[in-house]
């Protein structure tokens, strides 16, 4: 059922989002900038953006969308299995897929396959996150490790917390990086001028290593092997931009547009807590990214 309302005189200069948080407080303000994302909120029956201004006497209605599913729901969909025992899962994954359910996506996620391929993964990270220990972006493709049980999964986060895991990707840069090799310690913050990127180039933020090695150089390109110390939130999207060679493809950081963003994430290194034994697990680069470097050799 929609719900309408009509800002007053003394609601002139507020954003429409922080307008409708007040009116519906029973919804987080992530919720309400979803609905009007997706078109369900409108002013004088035309779409708005969260950003609106309000200047009082428009007519707005709202179409709130069902809630979603208080635990991940089981969805039938592929998922390529990279390596596997009685504790790890380690899983190829796909660019554009969302690893778990998040504001706007609660369906259509790598944990809903998960939930659909494996009976019992581990609870620590909640019903809507089984088995999640680690990340990776929605545009990023390759290798993330699930574990099956608590026990596992409190084993790799130890891992992850303590740097003993290996992680290694693959990147195509913009540009021709001119050192053979180099590390990036640089701080990563939020953006304070762009909420939904990182940055790396203010004095504070959180710790984060980045190294990266040069596999090849093009003409207006670089190919990079980039090992992380640190998992920051888009770490080495925003260490590499921050050196003046955003990752190719990456919009967000200034790269031009291409179909999706050349980081893959191709190495794994970690102890199982199943064997106790050292594994190392690759993801091939996919076939669109072989193509890409293909076409600009």
């Amino acid at each position: 059922m929609a719900l309408s309302f009509i800002p007053e005189a003394a609601n002139a200069g507020e954003r429409l989002d922080h307008y409708l948080q007040a009116r519906l407080g029973g919804y987080s303000r992530a919720r309400l900038q979803a609905w009007i994302k997706d078109g369900r909120v409108s002013v004088n029956g035309a779409p708005a953006k969260s950003s609106t201004t309000l200047h009082g006497g428009e007519r707005i209605e709202v179409s709130p969308a069902d809630l979603p599913p208080l635990k991940a729901e089981a969805e039938d969909a592929p998922i390529e299995i990279l390596y596997e025992d009685a504790a790890v899962i380690a899983v190829n994954k796909p660019a554009g897929l969302v690893v778990h359910a998040g504001a706007g996506a609660h369906s259509g996620t790598l944990v809903n396959r998960l939930v659909h391929h494996f009976a019992s993964l581990s609870k620590i990270g909640g019903e809507l996150r089984p088995g999640i220990v680690h990340r990776l972006d929605r545009g990023t493709s390759g290798v993330i490790l699930v574990a099956r049980t608590d026990a596992a999964h409190r084993s790799l986060a130890a891992q992850f917390s303590g740097r003993t895991t290996e992680k290694t990707y693959l990147a195509l840069v913009e540009g021709r990086v001119k050192a053979d090799s180099g590390r990036i310690t640089k701080p990563i913050a939020r953006d304070p001028a762009h909420r939904t990127r990182m940055t790396a180039r203010l004095e504070h933020g959180r710790d984060a290593l980045t190294d990266y090695r040069v596999l090849q150089r093009f003409e207006k390109f670089t190919y990079l092997e980039v090992r992380i110390g640190t998992g920051r939130t888009h770490q080495i999207r925003a260490h590499l931009a921050s050196i003046r060679h955003p990752v190719a493809g990456d919009k967000l950081y200034g790269a031009q547009v291409a179909e999706r963003i050349f980081l893959h994430a191709w190495r794994i290194r970690f102890d199982s807590p199943a064997t106790g034994e050292r594994v190392t697990v690759e993801a091939p680069l996919p076939k669109e990214l072989q193509a890409w470097l293909g076409a600009i050799i």
